[in-house]
């Protein structure tokens, strides 16, 4: 028989029960605490992965849609940029890189391309694109203020003039930059001035109105949309104002393509592109071009309209070998000047400087006539193989203003043209309906004559009995010029005119275009001229 617990056991009963409590309190309290953390972490997970986070399985809850994503500020663009023109487009980092020159010249071409693409309507730029290019490629221009060339400047020191050395922006940048930019802004400007015409509009290859009027486009670029106008036209007002914008837009390409055309005649030729020259300019040009610029009263249109110009493909030919002939010509002058030994003595000197103001003036011409054509080898061998920042930046920048001029000229010259389609088709069939109507007068005045004829018939029904076959008719001598003056009338002079007689104005022309000929005849010889 076990003895009742004393009150001591009681009290240590007691105390372990109160302390298995606490400590069991404390465990609980724990790992509460421990899963309101895990709960918080796998909430803040959720709202990252988009979904809400709640206990228990609800399935009626609907996920959340993705923030949009952050995008990265102006530094980091800007980081990322340079770090690329500093890598030289070569991320291993191993130096395998571009040059400074060719990186910044990629740089604002393929920025360029990114922005405009191509513009395939006349309408503004969206805001964002804008901001784009205004904003990156002043990142790419900053490089410029920061090439400088040294000058002599006067220093005041203590009361003594000293002549130092101090540093300006390059020349040539600092006359072509601010240029370039000017230019830009008001290309820009010209496609924000589009922003409320209503007079035209466009219309894509595949859609029902695109073939309506058959103006459909049937050049090499059908890709592009259609341009419409009202049947009757643009109003003249419209119409000037469009004209106005394209010869502000002309104004722009001239001056972008000299100041191009100025910075890749300051380029140094590649000693690779001379590597790959013939001996000769008539291996360059061949046998019938060399002819045709080397003869002794050239004509640079007449020469250009024999060649075969047809094609992006064969205009870039020919400008190929032009230029491969000016590199050699000049450099076989540059060796004639500083040596004696008259290694080419096959053609002068004179005749070589001629010859080369011959080519240099084609080369003009094509620039000028075809000013969308693709880069020459000789233009494309100076841009990859070119050191100076300098030329590089003023070399890209002006050839992107460029092509969008080209391309916003294009698509003025697009409008104006449908414009002249619709006008000409309103005018054909104007003068349709005046035709008509002419005719249907001339059907009424001779639906009259044989009303005529039986009043006639009636006024001599009345004749005597002896007649003669003239009387019966009614053709006296008195009324013979009255018949001849009405059937002139309704008939037309020609058909009545005595074709024996020949007038005397007739004859005089015949003498003057006779002697007009004699006199034209001896301008058709070249040589009888000189």
């Amino acid at each position: 028989m076990k003895e009742p617990p004393s009150l001591l056991d009681q009290d240590n009963q007691n105390y372990n029960s109160r302390l298995h409590q606490l400590q069991g309190m404390q465990l609980e309290g724990g790992l509460a605490t421990v899963r309101c953390a895990m709960d918080q972490l796998a909430f803040r997970s959720g709202e990252s992965n988009g979904w809400s986070i709640h206990q228990g399985n609800d399935k009626s809850q609907l996920p959340r849609e993705d923030p949009k994503p952050k995008q990265p500020s102006d530094m980091e663009m800007m980081k990322e940029k340079f770090a690329k023109l500093l890598l030289g487009e070569d991320m291993s980092g191993g130096g395998k890189g571009v040059s400074s020159a060719l990186a910044l010249s990629n740089a604002i071409t393929n920025l360029a391309a990114s922005v405009f693409g191509e513009q395939r309507r006349l309408e503004p730029m969206s805001a964002d694109r804008k901001e784009r290019w205004k904003k990156e490629v002043d990142w790419l221009l900053c490089v410029t203020d920061h090439i400088v060339e040294f000058v002599p400047s006067q220093q005041n020191t203590n009361g003594v003039n000293m002549e130092i050395m101090t540093t300006k922006q390059r020349t040539d940048l600092q006359m072509n930059i601010p240029a370039l930019r000017k230019l830009d802004a008001m290309l820009l400007d010209c496609l924000d001035n589009f922003k409320d015409q209503t007079e035209f509009y466009y219309v894509k290859k595949d859609s029902d109105n695109s073939d309506k009027g058959g103006d459909q486009r049937k050049d090499e670029k059908w890709w592009l949309p259609t341009c419409k106008v009202p049947p009757n036209g643009l109003s003249e007002m419209t119409r000037r104002w469009v004209q106005s914008q394209k010869d502000s837009v002309n104004q722009v390409l001239k001056a972008a393509m000299a100041i191009n055309a100025q910075v890749l005649t300051e380029m140094e030729i590649p000693e690779n592109y001379i590597e790959s020259l013939p001996k000769n300019g008539r291996s360059s040009l061949g046998d019938a071009i060399y002819k045709g610029i080397t003869v002794e009263f050239f004509d640079p249109d007449t020469f250009l309209s024999s060649m075969d110009l047809s094609s992006d493909h064969k205009i870039v030919d020919f400008k190929d070998r032009i230029e491969a002939s000016i590199v050699i010509w000049r450099r076989k002058m540059i060796s004639n000047n500083n040596s004696k030994s008259h290694w080419g003595s096959a053609v002068s000197l004179e005749k070589r400087e001629l010859f080369e103001e011959r080519a240099n003036t084609l080369l003009l011409i094509l620039k000028h006539r075809f000013p969308g054509t693709p880069q020459s080898s000789l233009d494309i061998s100076k841009i990859q193989y070119n050191r100076d920042v300098g030329q590089a930046i003023l070399e890209s920048y002006s050839r992107v203003i460029e092509s969008l001029a080209f391309t916003v000229f294009s698509r003025i010259e697009d409008v104006l043209n449908a414009d002249t389609a619709a006008r000409s088709a309103s005018q054909a069939g104007t003068g349709s309906a005046k035709r008509n109507g002419l005719s249907a007068a001339t059907v009424t005045w001779q639906e009259r004559l044989p009303s005529y004829k039986e009043a006639e018939k009636e006024s001599t029904a009345e004749t005597p009995t002896s007649m003669t076959l003239l009387d019966f008719m009614g053709w006296n001598a008195a009324d013979q010029k009255e018949s001849d003056d009405k059937s002139d009338f309704f008939m037309g002079n020609e058909l009545h005119k005595d074709s024996t007689k020949v007038p005397p104005a007739a004859t005089n022309k015949k003498l003057s275009y006779l002697e007009k000929i004699e006199n034209l005849s001896g301008l058709r010889s070249p040589t009888s001229r000189h």
